[in-house]
């Protein structure tokens, strides 16, 4: 465990210096990292989607981490600062999988877990954990149950017919992963070059490209999994950019018929909402937890 100070700042706003835990937590195949700020309050879980990493929460986190929350962004394994064993499953029920163990470990209980797009489904499957107790789920821009892996990834598998993948091939994963991301994005200034090298990091190398590939291929939901999450009672909060499709979120109201389900839009972000409009989303996260506390889903 590494653990040191850090200034945040969310769009010019300078927070104060915050104390964060870097964490390593071993869960079988490998160990996931995960950064831990803020302690003693109701925990939150946050989870990136494909492509991203923790990094994504690093204007959300400290927000809620300052109104008495403990936030835990975590890199799912084969992600970020994750391990990333070639042999290990990293298809979203084993991804929840490894998270339970993860949480358990920390001693975690009364769980809000925040997934982004296919990090929403691993979200959903974590709270149908039986050893994981989780008290409400915020799903973002949620992949669509219907269409996995859904089309801006299979626009990445069709593009990487046109990347050339050899031993010298440091930057492959750049011609992959940038129109991905740059098309989660309504606006292009949100996501400057220096942010997109900060998400391709994980990927820089020979295998890079590859490894990113792999990913994607793994992003499936099985009968079995459709039916865990349709057994969800606890409240589910569902946040669109107002650029994107409503078709996902009324597949997943469908399938989660038995929790009391709340949308919202953020008018001005697209699917990319964390990094589009940070301190919007913050404001809309900490109203909805503070109502569920009040209604006594959360300690």
């Amino acid at each position: 465990m590494r653990a040191g100070y850090v200034r945040f700042g969310a769009h010019g706003a300078r927070l104060s210096a915050m104390y964060v835990e870097h964490l390593r937590i071993p869960v079988g195949p490998g160990s996931l990292h995960a950064e831990r700020l803020g302690r003693g309050g109701p925990p939150v879980v946050l989870l990136h989607g494909f492509g991203t990493c923790s990094f994504l929460w690093r204007h959300l986190a400290p927000v809620l981490a300052q109104a008495g929350y403990t936030a835990i962004a975590f890199d799912l394994l084969g992600y970020g600062e994750s391990d990333q064993p070639q042999e290990a499953a990293y298809t979203p029920a084993a991804q929840a999988e490894y998270l339970s163990r993860a949480v358990t470990a920390l001693r975690l209980t009364d769980v809000t877990v925040v997934g982004q797009d296919m990090g929403a489904i691993v979200a959903m499957l974590l709270a149908t954990s039986p050893r994981t107790r989780v008290a409400s789920t915020i799903l973002l821009s949620p992949s669509d149950p219907d269409d996995l892996p859904g089309a801006p990834i299979r626009a990445l598998q069709r593009a990487s017919a046109k990347v050339v993948l050899s031993a010298h091939t440091l930057f492959g994963a750049k011609a992959l992963l940038e129109p991905l991301l740059q098309g989660a994005v309504r606006d292009p200034t949100c996501l400057p070059e220096r942010l997109i090298a900060r998400y391709l990091a994980p990927y820089v190398g020979p295998e890079g490209a590859s490894q990113l590939l792999q990913r994607a291929a793994a992003i499936e939901l099985q009968t079995e999994d459709r039916a865990a999450i349709a057994t969800i009672t606890s409240p589910v909060l569902i946040v669109e950019g107002a650029a994107g499709s409503p078709r996902p979120s009324l597949s997943w109201a469908a399938v989660l018929a038995q929790a009391p389900v709340t949308f919202e839009r953020m008018p001005d972000a697209s699917s990319l909402v964390p990094e589009e409009a940070p301190s919007a989303l913050a404001e809309l996260l900490l109203a909805w937890l503070s109502r569920q506390r009040l209604a006594g889903s959360l300690r």
